[in-house]
């Protein structure tokens, strides 16, 4: 089988979680440029959604919103990829005194804790069938946390990490590959609007706001942020059968901000 095929992923059936927009809107829209029949999840369907019997409305970060997922993908007859991408901050500024342990339990549902529900719901079956690929958004914060207004958000994708390669090896005998993808920074729409606000509240042109972003991070050697539709490129490569081979692997896509040593 040529290489071109072993790219594809006609016949199997994904879920993106996360998917009404940003990089999960580009995730879903690649596998389906490369043939699965993709289902979405997030909070809001959005107006003028093109797939809507496709859409599934929910809350994965609480037990209801996960068993309407689960039941929902049940009923579709169980999925061959699984790609969570769903997550973000939203602790207030203050360092570690100022997050309460509602926030903290806030942060860990929607950037841990509803990964992990999913995946005890879903992965059942891919054992079963002996072949399914799933894949988890972590976060360059896991090894650069910042500490002003996201603290949990850095600690919960770390426990993502460490939960995905232990789950890894143990699904790996059983042919479901578990892998984890950690972008750094990424051009959304939600970036574009916060670089306005930068831009706005410093007195700063666009290019200049977008500079003091990337200096806050010390730095980003490529100078700019990741394109949604390159995360999207990486994804489309680790749930094909091009990437038969990795298990337990996490990559890494922020343009050089992590410093390797």
């Amino acid at each position: 089988m040529g290489s071109v095929d072993r790219g594809r992923l006609d016949g199997r059936r994904a879920l993106v979680t996360g998917g009404s927009k940003g990089s999960g809107a580009a995730v879903a829209q690649r596998l389906r440029e490369l043939g699965a029949d993709v289902y979405v999840t997030a909070r809001t369907m959005p107006e003028g959604y093109e797939h809507p019997d496709r859409f599934i409305a929910a809350d994965t970060s609480t037990a209801e919103g996960t068993a309407l997922v689960a039941s929902s993908i049940a009923e579709a007859g169980g999925v061959d990829v699984l790609v969570h991408v769903v997550g973000g901050a939203s602790t207030p500024s203050g360092g570690f005194a100022a997050i309460t342990d509602e926030q903290w339990a806030t942060e860990l549902q929607l950037n841990f804790l509803g990964a992990v529900r999913l995946d005890r719901a879903l992965l059942p079956s891919m054992v079963r069938s002996g072949h399914g690929v799933v894949l988890h958004f972590t976060s360059i914060q896991r090894q650069m946390p910042q500490y002003d207004a996201s603290l949990a958000y850095a600690a919960a994708k770390a426990a993502l990490r460490t939960y995905s390669k232990g789950l890894a090896n143990e699904l790996a005998p059983h042919g479901v590959r578990v892998n984890a993808i950690s972008p750094g920074g990424i051009e959304t729409e939600a970036y574009e609007r916060f670089v306005d606000r930068i831009a706005e509240g410093n007195g700063l042109s666009r290019e200049g706001a977008k500079q003091k972003i990337l200096d806050s991070l010390g730095g980003v050697p490529l100078g700019r942020f990741a394109r949604t539709e390159e995360i999207a490129d990486l994804v489309g490569f680790l749930v094909s059968d091009q990437a038969s081979a990795i298990v337990g692997a996490e990559y890494v896509i922020d343009g050089g901000t992590v410093p390797t040593t």
